[in-house]
């Protein structure tokens, strides 16, 4: 194969594919047009000075600019850093330095997001290398650097030259959920993207004429661009929602037979509650979940039972979204987990025991490694992380907690992080959460491990469904069901767990979860 098949160019050639390429607001984007935007945006690129090697930060929520500029960055040799638009001042500064983007695309305002604002928290003096503003949406916003006006192109500019291929560089950097030093930048290539496109494609057996997809996951993260350019690679229509809304997507589900759509689980919950129909979705084939919120397997099965088909997946911005996803072979229990059947039939996956460092037989818990096509260059210009994520062999390091099952799929049951060692085993907060939310009384669950008198012990935070629980009753009826180990020392009654947004959705806080376990146990 030439190194053009392993372009992102690469994608937007596909036979027979279907017209347009992209719905925008009911605004229908042809293939023919969508081509002209890159060469066009290219071409702008070029103007501003922009070439191999340099970096453009992209702050935009879902549009066609987006999706051109990344393809236009890849005819230069250049690369994008994306943005994720709920970013505030310190990460957006944390972002443009660690990235040294000399450019930066940015929205004039969106719905309650007031991006000048928040570029006036961010010192010049902080991110030396940025020279400009491109803006979408006004000629100019109040800022520390000169704005020009980027969505509408005042004049013809010459055509950009295209850099020599290399596809191996990096094209499109991602941010990861981020440390107490700020968050690490995934760099990945044309080939990394473009081949991991066509395994999503090739995979999901999707027909350019017959599938379609809703793109509702902001494209600043792994999950939403993948999906994104899986379909463009099957050369299948993308609907595309400028930012997440249930009504909005609710509609365009129902009224354009869309097959496919990838989301949070909360997504699915807040769609699924607009409509009292039985059946709303004959059309839908596949909707892939991240389960980032309690109660996501009665999610699963309430939305089975309405037409509304979840399978689990895994991934991450290290090796991609949709690197793996469940099966309709499988049955429901099972392709619904997080995990599932790898995408790339070159990818492999491997567990290792967390103790003795030694690789785990099927079904034995421990750290998930993968090596695939799909899997990153490295964290843009942090060596010393990126060779402490990756094994001597070449496998990434991913910090999940998981399970071989033996038929040649995984299971993926926790961060590292949230995995508790109690009574000298691995243990899945999961596993106790599920028998909590079996009790009277209990609408949701959430356990972590702490250190009480110098033994680790899982404390549990619970929303109660009408009348509170009582902590007496719950552990007795755990200890019924559970090992001694595994029954919580204390149960606590809140209103609401900790979140956060991400870029691919609404998580639990756990790490503050921790903090408010010790803090309660230290005022008894």
């Amino acid at each position: 194969m030439s190194a053009d098949d392993f372009s992102l160019q690469s994608l937007v050639r596909a036979e027979a594919a279907a017209d347009p390429a992209f719905v925008l607001d009911g605004v229908p984007v042809s293939r023919a047009e969508f081509q002209g935007k890159i060469a066009q945006t290219a071409a702008w690129l070029a103007a501003q000075g922009i070439g191999k090697g340099d970096v453009v930060a992209v702050w935009l929520v879902n549009r066609v600019e987006w999706i051109a500029l990344l393809f236009a960055a890849a005819r230069l040799g250049a690369v994008v850093a994306a943005v994720n638009t709920r970013y505030r001042s310190a990460e957006v500064a944390h972002l443009l330095k660690v990235s040294g983007a000399r450019l930066m695309v940015v929205e004039a305002a969106f719905r309650s997001i007031d991006f000048a604002a928040i570029l006036a928290d961010v010192a010049s003096a902080e991110v030396p290398a940025l020279q400009k503003l491109a803006v979408v949406g006004a000629d100019s916003i109040p800022a520390h650097w000169p704005s020009v006006r980027f969505d509408a192109f005042d004049k013809p500019y010459p055509p950009a030259r295209r850099a020599a291929d290399d596809i191996d560089l990096p094209v499109l950097l991602y941010t990861t959920s981020g440390t107490t030093k700020g968050p690490k930048l995934v760099a990945h290539s044309q080939r990394t993207l473009a081949s991991h496109a066509v395994s999503v494609a090739t995979a999901l057996e999707l027909s350019p004429q017959r599938h379609s997809l809703l793109a509702m996951l902001p494209f600043c993260g792994t999950f939403g661009m993948t999906s994104l350019l899986g379909f463009i690679a099957a050369g299948a229509t993308v609907h595309v929602l400028d930012a997440f809304e249930a009504a909005p997507a609710l509609k365009i589900l129902s009224e354009h037979k869309i097959t496919h759509s990838f989301g949070s689980d909360e997504m699915f919950r807040r769609i699924l509650a607009l409509t009292d129909a039985p059946r709303p979705f004959p059309h839908l084939e596949v909707c892939g979940f991240a389960a980032f919120q309690p109660g996501w397997r009665e999610l699963a099965a309430e939305a089975e039972a309405r037409g509304l088909p979840l399978f689990g997946l895994y991934g991450s911005s290290e090796v991609q979204a949709l690197f793996s996803i469940g099966r309709t072979s499988d049955a429901f229990a099972d392709r619904i987990e997080g995990g599932g059947w790898p995408m790339s039939p070159e990818a492999k996956v491997r567990v290792r025991d967390t103790e003795t460092g030694e690789l785990a037989a099927r079904g034995v818990s421990g750290e998930i490694e993968i090596s695939a096509p799909s899997r990153f260059l490295g964290y843009f210009n942090n060596p010393d992380a990126t060779r402490d994520a990756i094994t001597a062999d070449g496998f990434f390091r991913t910090g999940d907690i998981g399970r071989l099952r033996g038929d040649g799929a995984f299971v993926y049951e926790t961060r590292a992080g949230d995995a508790m060692r109690l009574g000298g085993f691995l243990v899945a907060p999961g596993e106790i959460e599920d028998e909590l939310k079996s009790c009277a009384g209990v609408a949701d669950a959430q356990v972590v491990a702490v250190d009480l008198k110098g033994q680790a012990r899982c404390v549990a935070f619970v929303i109660a469904a009408k009348e509170p629980p009582q902590q007496e009753a719950l552990s007795a009826r755990l200890r019924e069901r559970l090992a001694g180990y595994k029954v919580p020392a204390r149960i606590y009654v809140v209103d609401a767990f900790p979140v956060t947004d991400s870029a691919n959705g609404v998580k639990i806080q756990r790490a503050r979860l921790r903090a408010m376990a010790m803090e309660r146990i230290a005022a008894e």
